[in-house]
């Protein structure tokens, strides 16, 4: 046997592991239910992150809602796209808090949405919700918590929701299905790069 056909064997049984190891953790996968994904951390794509999975479940016939906090005074070409293809959208519409430095009209403004979200989460036409950067609204304390985590836990059992946004809270991180931490590593703001069209927002 030569040294090629001795490494293409030896390839081939570590494949052939791999591929055991795979099949069997399908296998042991069956349960099927709603998902809580948490996309949380201080770095970029968090939110592009949920819409892509939002665009995901659309491609594949599923009926999806995008619930926005805080960024709703932005053009969004998610939305732009997404309610093309049927998705409906509730945005709190107020922007940054540093826009408004209005705290009462924030809390006014997320309880609203919030009230809507919570129609959304007893919506069992509803197959994935997207509550895009609700972890401030709970960071804030413009949201009460047990409140939320209740919604979460009695919503209908196979509907999806992916929640975004920095720092989330442990108690939801602990409900919560799949966990992603986005780092930062580097990013063009940082260096002077304005945000851009299409790319950012």
């Amino acid at each position: 046997m030569t040294d090629s056909e001795h490494k293409s064997m030896q390839h081939k049984k570590r494949m052939q592991s791999v591929k055991e190891k795979v099949d069997q953790r399908i296998d042991d996968a069956q349960e099927e239910r709603g998902l809580i994904i948490v996309i949380t951390g201080n770095g970029k794509g968090k939110s592009t992150s949920g819409f892509g999975t939002v665009a995901r479940a659309v491609g594949h016939g599923l009926n999806a809602a995008v619930v926005q906090f805080i960024k709703g005074t932005w053009a969004c070409g998610e939305r732009n796209l997404l309610e093309n293809a049927g998705v409906s959208f509730a945005v709190m519409a107020t922007g940054f808090t540093w826009n408004t430095q209005d705290k009462e009209q924030d809390i006014d403004a997320a309880q609203k949405v919030w009230q809507h979200s919570k129609e959304l989460l007893k919506d069992d036409n509803i197959d994935v919700i997207l509550l895009d950067e609700l972890t401030y609204m709970l960071s804030f304390k413009y949201l009460d918590l047990d409140e939320v985590i209740d919604a979460l836990k009695n919503r209908p059992i196979n509907q999806h929701v992916i929640i975004t946004g920095r720092a989330c809270h442990r108690a939801i991180i602990e409900l919560a299905d799949t966990v992603s931490e986005v780092q930062s590593i580097k990013h063009a703001f940082d260096h002077g790069i304005k945000a851009q069209k299409g790319i950012d927002w």
